[in-house]
């Protein structure tokens, strides 16, 4: 097991949740669930799950425990992609059964965890020593909902947008 994991707390169907990112992601699976076999302040035995599993090769844990803290955006998972098909492909399966769309890539999956589905260059974009070039990639991602990865290039360049800001 890694040193740090990332664990996330679910009111109920942690395994539910596991499941449905590790059908999204490739290298992913859910790898354990465990039940607790003591009573906890949230539920009693045997009714918290413990759940064991990997996206993209990276280990998480996760627990349904009953309410605690909601998830918010002081957490989010950035998925880095190559390309606008990539960008499209995690965007929607996130969206999936009543997700819901944010501004500059971010979409909050139904069971409230925040994603960034961002362009892997547009890192490079943002940290360009032309500020102004960085500038006109970030005017242009802050106007976006979803990536749009043609229209970061154009004004990252200067031209005129040929695509539409998604």
């Amino acid at each position: 097991m890694q040193k740090i994991t990332p664990h996330l707390w679910y009111i109920d169907n942690a395994v539910g949740a596991a499941k449905f990112y590790a059908s999204i992601f490739p290298k992913s699976r859910v790898d354990r669930v465990t039940a607790l076999a003591s009573d906890s302040p949230s539920w009693p035995a045997g009714s918290v799950e413990m759940v064991e599993f990997t996206l993209f090769g990276q280990p998480f844990m996760a627990i349904s425990a009953g309410p605690l803290d909601a998830f918010n955006h002081s957490i989010s998972f950035m998925v880095n992609c190559d390309n606008q098909k990539e960008i499209d492909r995690y965007w929607n399966a996130l969206l999936e059964d009543g997700g819901s769309s944010e501004p500059c890539g971010w979409v909050r999956d139904k069971y409230g965890v925040s994603w960034q589905v961002t362009a892997t260059e547009l890192r490079e974009m943002l940290a360009d020593p032309d500020r102004e070039r960085a500038k006109r990639a970030a005017d242009a991602m802050l106007s976006m909902t979803k990536i749009d990865i043609a229209a970061l290039r154009a004004a990252y360049d200067g031209e005129p947008a040929t695509a539409s800001a998604r």
